[in-house]
């Protein structure tokens, strides 16, 4: 086991995983990065959040070592949005007109052929929680595309990836954590000939031709001697070296793990025990994507909307209280399971809220729901309440629907005149798909024991207290009234 050093300069015990040998757990830092929650509840609609930190993963290692691979192995495995992959590679400087006529000669390797300058601002960017605009590199031209980008979202998780990600110390000292991907040097160079030769096309009329080059000039002039003056000696800095790449399962798995311990829970649901996000997956993040973008058809806006609040409404009937009930099945065997809850109703708050009904209605067969209609009158903020309910309410729990908790106001007027009603708070699960944080903390803090159900928590209000990034108007959209 070797002694590695953090870019703290505390020590660290190397932690190097192979499949099939025993694993040695590391030694806890004496100063651990570990990225800080927001517990700020006064943040300014709009503005960065820069209390809470991604936690920064570096990936290191030799030419086509399988860097790649495994971080798109952790990001598959984790289903995660919150994760997301930026490559060294977007920041190769372009070359000049004369380094492009003799590219052969060019040394690609070398910590100069990079925008180091560049990198470490984008990285500190993320680390201040903002959006950044990561340039693409065009290989086969050797040039930025200069009028397009990249754009990152603020993330949990920002893994960097690169053969000289740790060269420099600045870059280092912003990761929380270092991986080294340690792959035998002939498993690179065939990796790395396939790559240059035919992936980035390089010269696709010559291959043989261009893999000859390679090995006599390039590997031999620039890969190699790149390798043992500044990569390999970077291997010291890493906090877990992984074997064999993307084929060591083993590994992937303990860093997918470390990961979604690092993932955690949103900072709100820490904060608030009784608010639930659903389970992020690929799915659901495609989901929003589409139904936040200004340019989807109203059909589709409405199909996907529908499949969002279907997730939405299953989660939230999984909080209802339940009994064990016993069935006998068409083999004869006795099967134990639950019984739903039978006293139960929707009230949703109008109009936007009447787009979660149809949902509700195919989960929960013959369900009565009620309407709560909420305006604001004049500058005055006076609220005018009209209210159709069931009579028995008072001993229903009730999902109340609101596709979107902004500033919790509405909210707080529908639960407090359900309270009027006789509904226990503990018996109220609000329903939504996007929520502002500054709409949680009105209605969790005002009512602690009601429960809030949502499929996203959002950056923030703007100072027109609309939901950023939000998705517009959510009835106009859904029901076709946004012209």
């Amino acid at each position: 086991m070797d002694l590695m050093e953090t870019a703290s300069g505390a020590h660290f015990s190397g932690l190097r995983l192979d499949s099939g040998k025993q694993l040695v757990s590391s030694s806890t830092p004496s100063s651990p990065h570990t990225p800080s929650s927001n517990n700020n509840n006064n943040a300014t609609p709009s503005s960065p959040d820069k209390n809470r930190q991604p936690f920064v993963i570096g990936v290191c290692g030799g030419t086509a070592s399988g860097k790649t691979t495994v971080c798109d192995m952790i990001i598959q495995q984790l289903h995660d949005h919150r994760v997301v992959l930026v490559n060294q590679d977007s920041f190769y400087r372009g070359l000049t007109a004369e380094e492009a006529e003799h590219v052969q000669e060019y040394n690609f390797d070398h910590p100069d052929a990079f925008d180091t300058e560049q990198l470490l601002e984008c990285v500190e960017k993320f680390k201040s929680g903002q959006t950044v605009q990561v340039p693409i590199y065009d290989f086969k031209n050797h040039r930025r595309c200069s009028e397009t980008f990249r754009q990152v979202n603020a993330s949990d998780v920002i893994i960097l990836e690169g053969i000289l990600i740790f060269h420099d110390q600045r870059v280092r000292n912003l990761m929380n954590m270092k991986i080294f991907v340690d792959t035998d040097a002939d498993v690179r160079l065939s990796r790395r000939i396939r790559r240059d030769t035919v992936e980035r096309s390089r010269d696709v009329n010559s291959v043989l031709e261009q893999a000859t080059i390679f090995l006599t000039v390039q590997y031999a002039k620039f890969v190699k001697p790149a390798f043992d003056d500044f990569i390999l000696p970077s291997k010291k800095y890493a906090d877990v070296i992984i074997p064999r790449g993307g084929d060591n399962h083993v590994a992937v798995d303990l860093i997918v793990q470390h990961i979604r311990t690092k993932l955690g829970q949103h900072d709100l649901c820490k904060i608030y025990p009784n608010v639930y996000v659903i389970q992020s997956t690929f799915q659901i993040r495609g989901m929003h994507t589409l139904i936040r973008d200004r340019e989807i058809t109203k059909h589709d806006f409405v199909f996907y909307s529908d499949r969002l609040i279907r997730l939405v409404v299953e989660h939230g009937l999984g909080h209802l209280p339940f009994t064990e009930k016993q069935v006998t099945t068409p083999t004869g065997s006795v099967y134990t399971g639950v019984d739903f809850c039978k006293k139960l109703c929707g009230v949703s708050i109008v109009r936007s809220g009447e787009s979660m009904e149809n949902a509700l209605r195919a989960c929960c067969k013959g369900i009565k729901i009620g309407k709560i209609l909420i305006h604001r009158e004049g500058d005055n903020g006076k609220q005018l309440i009209y209210e159709k309910l069931p009579k028995d309410i008072s001993e229903r729990h009730v999902l109340l629907l609101d596709p979107v908790l902004a500033t919790g106001n509405s909210a707080g007027q529908a639960i407090e005149l359900l309270i009027q009603k006789g509904v226990p708070e503990s018996h109220i699960i609000f329903l939504n798909l996007i929520s502002a944080p500054e709409g949680i903390h009105c209605v969790c803090k005002r009512f602690p024991s009601l429960k809030i159900v949502t499929s996203e928590i959002d950056a923030a209000l703007n100072e027109e207290f609309r939901v950023i990034p939000g998705m517009g108007e959510f009835g106009d959209r859904y029901f076709g009234t946004d012209d």
